[in-house]
């Protein structure tokens, strides 16, 4: 079984594979990844069966890059790597999600490798949530599976969500794309940068240059670099007229 690991700490890698090398069944791929997002790249070329994924890294931590592997076809099995205390770790039993505590020993290696798993998106968000209360670093790309394979969008790049049937679409600098979040989970995570005009709509802060009426009477939000202003409903007008006054 092919593994890769995703540590920012050369020492920790260099552990790892010396290690993993030493039990048999599993090649440990020679790309090694320093953050989340080039755990996601080097997945997408190699294809690994098993990531050991470290949770705290920078830019993009293991939790995020996690839940951008899930969406890939065939997503790898994920072995979480930390250094979190006891009430911690109750959060990755309650999911069933595979770990290991720093620094990691070679029986608990061996055994974790022997029952790792694939974790499912609402796994994923549980543990995040229970985790949230050790200041976990916050998300900061949106992924969304399109053609390309898993696009990362960095979340100051987005200028609107807007909700169409069973998907939302992500408005950012360079297009659009399609995630299947909702918009409930992507307000609760981001209400400090985006802020809701609309039952289908979420805007960011940065982004929002006025509000005018149009000749129908509605409200409407215009942001920079976007042609077609939005929709405001009634119940949100008030709102923005002292965001707007704030900003």
């Amino acid at each position: 079984m092919k593994v890769l690991i995703a540590d920012d700490e050369p020492l920790a890698r260099d552990r790892l594979r010396r290690m993993t090398e030493g039990i048999e069944g599993y090649c440990v791929l020679e790309d090694e990844a320093r953050t989340g997002a080039e755990a996601i790249a080097i997945a997408h070329q190699r294809k690994p069966d098993v990531v050991l994924l470290d949770i705290r890294m920078p830019m993009m931590d293991g939790l995020e890059a996690a839940m951008a592997l899930c969406q890939m076809d065939c997503p790898p099995a994920i072995i979480f790597c930390t250094a979190y205390d006891q009430y911690a770790l109750e959060a990755f039993h309650v999911q069933a999600v595979g770990y290991l505590l720093k620094p990691v020993k070679q029986d608990a290696l061996c055994k974790a490798l022997q029952n790792a798993q694939r974790t499912n998106r609402s796994q994923l968000a549980a543990l995040n949530e229970r985790l949230s209360e050790n200041e976990l670093q916050k998300r900061t790309h949106i992924s969304a599976r399109t053609y390309k394979g898993i696009e990362l969008i960095p979340l100051n790049d987005v200028r609107f969500f807007q909700a169409d049937n069973k998907y939302v679409t992500v408005n950012h600098i360079k297009g659009e794309v399609l995630i299947d979040e909702t918009l409930k989970e992507l307000e609760n995570e981001f209400s400090d940068v985006f802020v809701r005009i609309h039952r289908n709509a979420l805007v960011a802060r940065r982004a929002i240059e006025s509000m005018t009426r149009n000749d129908q009477g509605s409200y409407e939000i215009h942001l920079r670099d976007v042609m077609k202003p939005l929709q405001v409903s009634r119940r949100h007008v008030a709102e923005m007229r002292r965001l707007l006054k704030s900003l």
